[in-house]
Parts: structure tokens; sequence; C-alpha cells
């Protein structure tokens, strides 16, 4: 729980939950960066404590310790919660804002398990909601996603474009971003929310000393081909090279980490300036990139072969899906500056020094 030698009062203290994974560990060490304390709050179950070890040292803080807590525990827990910001009072600490990475986030295992998905990421949103609002905590910004937007229309996508998932996984982000809008309108309390509609995250952190480290089977692209290039998978598995794209592989928007973790420190402190405001911004660079396209920029920039194959479609893929990010860059004091070549590099950078993860 909360050390009782937690007594740092000049600074604003911020829950992350899910603070331990891939964007919560980036996010965390930046909002260290930035003088906030951090209570994290994490189940590891697709993550490492490993990873606090690393923020600490990348951080260059004097008594970092004194500055993070982790608590090991699970979202749905609403006791634990409850002597999270209990504690963190008792301390002179309270609780100022909460960001909320927390949550199960594989498209294909959401189809497989959809009952966890619902449960996990909805009812674990709406216990923390309740929990913030017993402790008059109104400052949010939840981790959510593009894939809401299901097979867009029109593209880019933008904020305002239909909200149609077509899997689980999107089903639930969509549900929490509804439970966001009629909590927002309740007039006697007083939320600031944003929700970030994350495209595609990449990369890691350019020392190679943090990155992404999946513990189940790998869903996503660059994990996957970092563990290809490493060894530690044969080959990468290509789902469909007949989509309505100029390659026949699926095109998407990928932004690297570092970028994606900028947001979140520009929309905390756009957040605790302003006065009560519902605001859903996508976080993206703007720009689709085809899964072959990022195979042959890994294999030149980082001079290696990735060796792969076609596979059938997987079930809940779309063709094609890109980012309008125009409005968070108007609202916030933020933009992508890492290029695709910055997030090949730094994907295999960080898998050559770290073959195993973090273990």
């Amino acid at each position: 729980m909360v050390r009782k030698s937690f007594t740092l009062t000049i600074m604003k203290t911020i829950l992350v939950t899910g603070g331990a994974g891939f964007i919560g560990s980036h996010t965390s060490l930046l909002l260290l960066k930035k003088g906030f304390n951090l209570i994290i709050l994490d189940s590891f179950l697709n993550s490492n404590p490993k990873v606090i070890e690393r923020i600490s040292e990348l951080s260059g803080i004097k008594n970092v310790q004194k500055r993070i807590e982790l608590i090991k525990g699970d979202i749905r827990d609403q006791k634990l919660l409850e002597r999270i910001f209990d504690f963190a009072k008792i301390n002179n600490n309270p609780i100022d804002a909460v960001i909320h990475f927390a949550g199960l986030k594989s498209v294909s295992d959401s189809l497989e398990n959809p009952f966890d998905y619902w449960e996990v990421n909805v009812l674990g949103t709406i216990k923390l909601l309740q929990v913030m609002e017993k402790n008059n905590c109104f400052t949010i910004i939840f981790s959510s996603s593009a894939t809401i937007y299901g097979v867009p229309k029109d593209l880019p996508l933008k904020e305002i474009s239909d909200i149609n998932p077509v899997n689980t996984y999107g089903e639930t982000k969509a549900a929490i971003e509804k439970i966001f809008r009629d909590v927002s309108k309740v007039k006697s309390k007083k939320w600031r929310m944003i929700t970030l509609r994350y495209f595609n995250p990449v990369g890691a952190h350019p020392t190679g000393k943090m990155g992404e480290d999946p513990l189940i089977e790998p869903n996503n692209l660059f994990p996957y081909i970092s563990q290809v290039a490493i060894g530690r998978k044969e080959k990468l598995r290509i789902f469909g090279n007949n989509w309505p794209t100029f390659d026949g592989t699926c095109i998407r928007d990928y932004i690297h980490i570092m970028d994606l973790a900028e947001s979140h420190i520009a929309s905390l402190e756009f957040l605790l300036k302003s006065s009560s405001l519902l605001l859903n911004l996508n976080i993206g660079t703007g720009i689709g990139r085809s899964v072959l396209e990022i195979v042959k920029t890994f294999e030149k920039v980082n001079n290696l072969v990735i060796p792969y194959s076609f596979v059938e479609r997987r079930e809940g893929d779309i063709a094609v899906n890109y980012a309008d990010n125009k409005k968070a860059l108007s609202f916030l004091n933020w933009r992508p500056i890492y290029t695709l070549e910055d997030m090949c590099r730094d994907s295999w950078k960080w898998q050559k020094m770290n073959p195993n993860g973090y273990k």
C-alpha cells in the first residue's frame, strides 16, 4: 500500500492503472520527469514488475523510489481502489488525476473470451469512476482505441466518424466512452475527461531499455517482427495479401511509443488547467503504412531479413485505418516527431538488448 513516508506535498499525485504495461510504463517515465508522484496499479497479467526498475533508472531522479508506489492488484477490486485513495489522503498526497490504461487489449482474444473483456474493461472502469467520484477526483485520461470506428466509410478517420466496432475489444472501448459521455453530463460533478483513441503504438524507448514485452502470444505486428528477427519465431505471418490496398496487405497508422506517451503528458497538462469538459482525441501520425511497407523498412533500417508467409485473414480485421489527428494538434501542446525509421530502429534495439524481454 502507499508508503507512510510518501510525504511530498507540492507535487501532484497521479494514479496510473496498468502503469507497468507498454504504454503505461513509457508514460510513467515521462510523468516522473515532469515532477509528478505516481501510484502505479497493475495486475501483471501481461506486464512485468521489473519494468519499474527501468523506469527508475531512466528517470535519473535521486531517491526516485519515494516518488513511485507500485501496487499489484485488479482494476475490478473496488475495495483495493478505495484503500489506494484513502492511503494517499492519509499521507497528505491525495490523488489529483487518473490515467487509465488497465484493460485487456487483444482483438482475437476478445472474440474468444468476450465475458472477460466486458468484465475487466467495462466493469473495471465503472468501479474506478465510482471510487474517483467518492473521493472527489474528477480528472481522468482514458486509454481508448481506433478500433471503435470499425470499417471506415471515409478516411482519414475523424473524431466525428461513425462509431461501429467490429470486435468485442472495440465494443468495450466504445461502451466505456458512452459511460464517460453520461458521467460528464452530471452537472453537480465537474468531470475533466479526455479519451485518447490510439491508432497503433510501436517502437521502444530510444535507449533500448524499455519496450513492448507481451507475456502472451503477440497479436501486434512490431513485437512479432522483432521476435522473428531475434529468432524466437520462425517467420512472420501476414494475415491476407488480397486486401483492397496498393500491395494487398492491411494499412495502419503506426505511432512511436514516445510520441504516444507525450500525448498523455500534454493531455494531463491541458486538463489540469481546464474546467469541466469531455474531449475525444485521435492519437496517430495521420499516415497509413502497409504491413509489407513496415517489413521492408524494418529490414532496410536494421540490415536484416524478415522471413514471412501469407495466411488467411483474421476475423475482426479491416483493410485500412489511419487518423486525422488535427484535433489533437489544435487542443494539445503536442505533435508526433518520430519517423517510421525511428520506430523500426528502436523496436529492434530493444529486442536485441533484451532478447527475452524483461525476464
